[in-house]
């Protein structure tokens, strides 16, 4: 998942979160709020039906004339009275009054109220169950009573008073057996808050949707501005990378700013140049260290060079001083100017031999005889062999791209390590063969073969066995550096006082990096 995706889905997901919380506090507290509110009203509605029963109570009654739809009160005793003119009036109660009135609120649908008791005159006044849970906790001194309840039409908020006896009820319930300050009963009312429930809900989603579109457009803000401020730039940052360092990087198209992307392109880039100088300096202590170790394996061969040498200068001067103790004798002087001859042509090639393989050069590839390139290291090793059976295998027919230089300093230095694993003699096989896709060459003693311990360090540089004076340790790692150069790829296996193999395997197309 791309760096823009993943930020664009961290910050909605901290929106949602965000807006989540601020949607369900806001719900709540405009659900809190009607609730409330409702509370208030009911309280208020309240206090102005006991008033308006306090008037009735206060004057004894109400009396309203007669007529259609009007009726007596059968549970009154005396409600109606007549006039001199023959006029009826029908007394009304407070019960009566409250009655009335609510169904007048109730046509409205404004709200519902009523009167009841645990002991009711009009049995329509019973209570049902939370009144009369209310009614019983009004007589252990509870003042009010609210709850929410569900019905067919929305929730609905109830709310009921205690109704105490006070001097002006008396005149009705005295029969009854009531004092004053005794429950006669309760106010009941019933609020409709589907309305409110109604507007909290299109509110609701208003909201969703103001927050969907939030959601979406700080999204794509947020991916935008990324994409613009940060992706692009490190793609910029990364490309240069990934061409660096076969690409100059003063021509690489980098972010530039003074934010921390600017600084890291910055910093990048003189990254780059420091890398690019250590590089050479790193090339140029490789190439000395090359050098340093091809002089070393010159000055062990230099021994056998000497006797080499030494051998044919030994004949040569006999040579010349028979003829010039003969200087008339023509057979001998032909003879023994041809035997000079020979001596000074295997001097002149030792000598060459040796300036080919102590010459200073960078590595080069050229397509050459591998086989020729063997038996001429070998040549070299001739005196370090003196007591070593040499068994050459040699198998190529075909030219390979390969440097000359660096495969024979690789392979000296491997013939020195192995004719020093063999100090009583042995038997040294150098073996090259091919197959479609590689050369191999193998270089194989039975000396005293390698420590199982020591087998993963050989190539580490100046790791050595042997005795201090005796070797640098950086032969066997110089031609691990020069065999990887040349693409190919060198592997040891060895067992302890059995012997040592040498492979070194060079693809038909090597992977160069020189």
């Amino acid at each position: 998942m791309r760096l823009r995706t993943k930020l664009s889905i961290l910050v909605s997901i901290i929106v949602i979160l965000s807006f989540g919380i601020t949607f369900y506090r806001t719900s709540s507290f405009q659900n809190e709020l009607v609730i409330s509110q409702t509370e208030r009203q009911a309280r208020m509605l309240a206090q102005q039906i006991l008033l308006t029963r306090q008037w009735v109570a206060d004057h004894d009654g109400l009396y309203v004339i007669k007529k259609s739809g009007v009726v007596s009160n059968p549970f009154l005793k005396g409600s109606d009275i007549q006039d001199q003119q023959g006029q009826v009036y029908v007394k009304r109660n407070p019960a009566m009054v409250t009655r009335e009135l609510s169904e007048y609120a109730r046509q409205a649908d404004f709200c519902r109220f009523r009167v009841t008791s645990l002991k009711p005159v009009n049995p329509d006044n019973a209570p049902n169950e939370f009144e009369r849970q209310g009614l019983l906790d009004f007589e252990k001194g509870r003042e009010e009573l609210i709850g929410i309840v569900t019905a067919e039409e929305g929730r609905l908020l109830r709310y009921m008073i205690p109704l105490s006896v006070e001097e002006s009820c008396l005149t009705c319930h005295a029969r009854h057996g009531y004092h004053v300050g005794d429950i006669r009963g309760a106010l009941s009312l019933e609020v409709p808050i589907a309305w409110a429930d109604n507007a909290i809900a299109a509110n609701n989603r208003l909201l969703l949707v103001i927050g969907a579109i939030t959601i979406l457009v700080t999204a794509m803000t947020i991916f935008l501005l990324i994409d613009f401020i940060i992706v692009r730039r490190l793609a910029l940052l990364s490309k240069a990378m990934g061409v660096f360092p076969a690409q100059n990087i003063s021509s690489l198209d980098l972010p530039s700013g003074n934010d921390e992307i600017g600084e890291l392109s910055s910093n990048f880039s003189k990254l780059g140049d420091r890398l690019l100088t250590s590089q050479v300096e790193l090339h140029r202590a490789r190439e000395q260290m090359f050098q340093h170790e091809k002089m070393a394996a010159i000055g062990q061969l230099a021994a056998g060079i000497a006797h080499e040498v030494n051998n044919p200068l030994s004949g040569m001067r006999n040579c010349v001083k028979s003829l010039q103790e003969d200087p008339e004798n023509v057979e001998r002087r032909e003879r023994y100017l041809g035997l000079i001859d020979k001596g000074l042509q295997r001097i002149g090639q030792i000598v060459r031999q040796l300036l080919n393989f102590s010459r200073k050069e960078p590595l080069r590839l050229s397509q050459i005889k591998i086989d020729e390139v063997i038996r001429e290291c070998f040549e070299l090793l001739d005196y370090q062999l003196k007591n070593i059976d040499l068994n050459l295998d040699l198998n190529l027919s075909a030219s390979q791209l390969v440097d000359a230089g660096a495969l024979k300093q690789a392979l000296l230095n491997i013939g020195l390590n192995a004719a020093q694993s063999m100090p009583t003699g042995g038997t040294l096989t150098i073996n090259s063969r091919e197959t479609a896709e590689q050369v191999t060459l193998s270089i194989t003693d039975t000396g005293t073969g390698i420590e199982p311990d020591d087998i993963d360090h050989i190539f580490e540089p100046f790791f050595t066995t042997k005795s201090q004076g005796e070797g640098t340790g950086l032969g066997l790692s110089v031609s691990f550096s020069l065999i990887k150069r040349m693409g190919a790829n060198i592997s040891v296996e060895s067992v302890k006082d059995e012997g040592t193999t040498f492979k070194i395997e060079i693809p038909k197309n090597p992977d160069i990096t020189i």
